[in-house]
Formats: C-alpha cells, sequence, structure tokens
C-alpha cells in the first residue's frame, strides 16, 4: 500500500504509469469516499496515460493530521503531491468536492495546470443552512443517519433497483468514513466560493455531470460551465452523482476524447 506524507499527513496513492506521454491525470474523489470509486476508469485507461489517485485529507486510508479547517487545506495537500511526484503539467479530474479543489489549485498554481475536468460540481455547493444541518446530524447520529439520502442522490434509481451489492458496497464505503474527516471537508465545501475565479481559468475545461445528480444537478454543473471562459459541459446519460461507478464506459469515453484534444492544441 503506497503512502506519502505530505505534510506530516500520509496520504494514501495510487500512480498507474503509462509510456509515450508525461502528462498526468490526478483524480480527486468525492466527499465520503475512497480512490477505489474510480477502479473501472483506472481499468479502461491503463497503458493511455499516466493516472494518479489518492484519499484526501481525512478519507479511505489517508491520516486526517490537524485536521480539514477550509478547502485550501486540501488544496495544499494536492500541491505538496504534486511537487512530490514532480509533475510539471498536470490534467486534473475533481469529483463534487474534488472538483472545488481542483479550482482552488488552479487559482493558486496556474502553470501546472493543463486542463480541468470538473465531474457533478460546482463554484458554490449547497447553502450554510444545509450544511450546517447535515454536519449537526452526523455529530449527533453519525454517517450512518445521512447514508440513506447521501446515496439517493449518488445514484439512479435504477441503480438502487438493480446493483444491490453495489450499493451495499458504496453504502459500506460512506459509513465506515472517518466522521473528523468526513465533517470538516463538510466545512470546507459550505465554505467555499470559487464564482469569481472560476471566470478566471485559462484551461481548457469540461464539465461533466449525470442526467440524475441529486446532489450537483445539471442546471447547477451547467452554471459552472457558463462561468468559464470556452468550457464544454457533458450531461451522461442515465447517471447520478458518481459516474465513475454507475457509468464508467461512457465517462471513460469523454475523459479520452478530451485528453486526446489536448494533443491538438
Amino acid at each position: 500500500m503506497p503512502f506519502v506524507s505530505i505534510g506530516g499527513v500520509a496520504l494514501h496513492h495510487r500512480y498507474i504509469e503509462a509510456k509515450g506521454t508525461s502528462r498526468p491525470i490526478i483524480f480527486i474523489n468525492s466527499l465520503g469516499t475512497d480512490f477505489r470509486i474510480w477502479d473501472d476508469v483506472i481499468a479502461r485507461l491503463t497503458g493511455e496515460m499516466p493516472m494518479l489517485v489518492y484519499d484526501k485529507r481525512g478519507h479511505g486510508l489517508s491520516d486526517i493530521g490537524s485536521g480539514v479547517r477550509s478547502i485550501d487545506v486540501h488544496v495544499d495537500d494536492l500541491s505538496g503531491l504534486i511537487d512530490h511526484f514532480g509533475f510539471d503539467k498536470v490534467v486534473l479530474y475533481g469529483l463534487s468536492v474534488g472538483g472545488m479543489v481542483a479550482q482552488g489549485l488552479c487559482a493558486r498554481r496556474p502553470e501546472l495546470v493543463d486542463a480541468l475536468i470538473l465531474g457533478d460540481t460546482a463554484h458554490k455547493i449547497g447553502t450554510a443552512e444545509s450544511w450546517n444541518s447535515r454536519i449537526a446530524t452526523v455529530e449527533r447520529d453519525g454517517i450512518e443517519a445521512i447514508a440513506a439520502a447521501v446515496l439517493k442522490g449518488w445514484f439512479t434509481p435504477h441503480f438502487h433497483a438493480t446493483r444491490a451489492a453495489d450499493l451495499a458496497g458504496c453504502r459500506n464505503m460512506l459509513t465506515r468514513q472517518a466522521v473528523p474527516g468526513y465533517i470538516g471537508t463538510c466545512m470546507a465545501v459550505r465554505d467555499a466560493d470559487f464564482t469569481e475565479s472560476a471566470r478566471r481559468i485559462a484551461v481548457p475545461t469540461l464539465c461533466l455531470v449525470g442526467d440524475q445528480d441529486g446532489s450537483t444537478p445539471p442546471e447547477l454543473v451547467r452554471s459552472l460551465a457558463d462561468l468559464i471562459p470556452g468550457a464544454r459541459f457533458e450531461v451522461i446519460r442515465n447517471a447520478g452523482h458518481i459516474p465513475c461507478i454507475e457509468q464508467p464506459e461512457a465517462l471513460t469515453a469523454l475523459i479520452r476524447g478530451f485528453v486526446a484534444s489536448l494533443d491538438g492544441r
């Protein structure tokens, strides 16, 4: 199991090498998940491009360190991870809160970012009231208390009806996350607003969303795409908030096509 210490925090990660290209794509997972959500996508793209996946601070097998106070803490970790590997340019694919981390890294260190894929995310997600309510529930009753509602947003009714084992596994992944890491990241999302910095993004950007995303609906993700100059917007059919689990083949095709377009610039 590969770990690296970034600022004294052990981050669990996996790097998949590929010959013939030096621009890696870094996948940043969503709230309440770990990097296993990318497994089906990585399996399809292995050998085509270098890929790095990692568990955000306070998620999966990564440390929480001194905690999570803002999106900047996650940006610090990602920035340190990029420096550790010595990458000159990267493509960032951020899912949900991972998309906010990607926006934060692009704003802070634009020279590192060759392109962005912003999946099922936005410049501003939710309200202070909605996040405070979620935080209070988890503090009082644990993540299990919100699991049913979260999974409803993550996946389509069809997924719920036909993939019982996968659904159970995703529920386990969610409810077994460390509560401090989950709550801290909720606070980070609550307080994050990338409305102004999104207007200054100057790299090729692909905004993606599942057509049945119950957490960041298509109209919200479109509003992000509308802020970013020249951004492309795509809807993935028959998918909820986590297309990499529900529709990995369709998602992989979009990733492959977007990355190929960068070489033609």
